[in-house]
């Protein structure tokens, strides 16, 4: 017989849901900002209220029983049913939003994600904003497991039914090199491919949409650096150790090595990346479109305005969406 005082809430259903994707009790408290311990007590009062066990808590690694991979589907359920009818609620009165969970990416942080944060907190009052920068693949899987309600990244390498995709800004890519590195009125290709080439992580997508495209192209540059940080790549070009490829937002980030970096336009074909904003479709109602109708003004003003003051070439290739 089931415990009285045990009730099955969302909470509890949040909680059972993280801790299945974390795969983890500890993982799943550091992402709901839990401690470990209240985690593991709202599964056991999910069990006492389903009076199953959902959890073989003997198991190494984390492993469901086979009652909670049945519960884990109905659980799904349940949530996306409670975000979208909190949703539905809020799409009537905006100032009545209690919750959003917003990802950005890093390119952000300076001025664009204050910016947002602060208008959208001046409009809804009672709302408790939760924000997560990062990279864009690891904003993506918190956006598939729910961990986020929307989120702001360079164009993801995976095409999901369940998204809504909401573009924002096209970034073109451009070389970055030491000042006296190149005569652009000589082969700048071959200038370059004769200096070393730092690039951007595989495990980023902005890298491998590099390699890919050089793949393409036929340019099969030396492995020598690989990095995964806009600074530190850029202090390297700086101190001349070499040549990158890069975006404006990636020169802009990391400004203070700007007066030691010069920049020229790709001397083979153009590539640019697109930053959207991506939601679960049906669950956040109005409110993507409108935080992505909030963050075109902000990308004129902020973003793209300054990059051509100081690099007018750039021209329509850098462009709000």
């Amino acid at each position: 017989m089931a415990d009285p005082q045990a009730r099955m809430t969302l909470w509890g259903i949040e909680i059972f849901l993280a801790a299945v994707e974390e795969g983890s009790i500890l993982a799943a408290a550091r992402r709901l900002d839990a401690s470990a311990s209240s985690v593991s007590q709202q599964i056991s009062n999910l069990e006492q209220a389903l009076e199953v066990r959902l959890i073989d808590r003997a198991a190494r690694p984390f492993a469901l029983t086979p009652a909670g991979s049945l519960f884990y589907r109905r659980a799904q359920t349940i949530m996306e049913e409670a975000l979208l009818a909190r949703s539905e609620l809020a799409s009537h009165d905006l100032s009545g939003l209690t919750r959003l969970r917003l990802g950005m990416i890093e390119d952000f942080d300076a001025e664009v994600t204050p910016r947002l944060l602060s208008d959208m907190g001046d409009e809804l009052k009672s709302c408790h904003f939760v924000l997560e920068t990062g990279a864009s693949y690891h904003l993506a899987a918190m956006l598939e497991t729910r961990a986020l309600d929307v989120i702001v990244a360079a164009d993801l390498d995976i095409s999901a039914p369940w998204m809504e995709v909401f573009p924002l800004l096209s970034d073109p890519f451009m070389v970055a090199a030491p000042p006296g590195w190149v005569d652009r009125s000589g082969d700048v290709l071959k200038q370059l491919l004769a200096r070393p080439f730092i690039r951007y992580s595989a495990r980023q997508m902005m890298g491998r949409q590099i390699e890919a495209h050089l793949g393409k192209l036929g340019l099969d540059l030396p492995q020598r650096f690989e990095l995964d940080s806009y600074h530190a790549i850029m202090a390297m070009v700086a101190a001349g150790a070499g040549w990158t490829i890069t975006t404006p937002l990636g020169v802009t980030r990391a400004q203070r090595f700007r007066a030691d970096v010069a920049v020229m336009p790709l001397p083979f074909e153009p590539l640019a990346r697109r930053i959207s904003l991506f939601a679960r479709k049906k669950v956040m109602e109005r409110m993507p479109g409108e935080i992505a109708g909030r963050l075109r003004p902000l990308l004129r003003d902020l973003v793209v305005a300054p990059c051509l003051r100081e690099m007018p070439w750039l021209g329509e290739s850098l462009a709000v969406l």
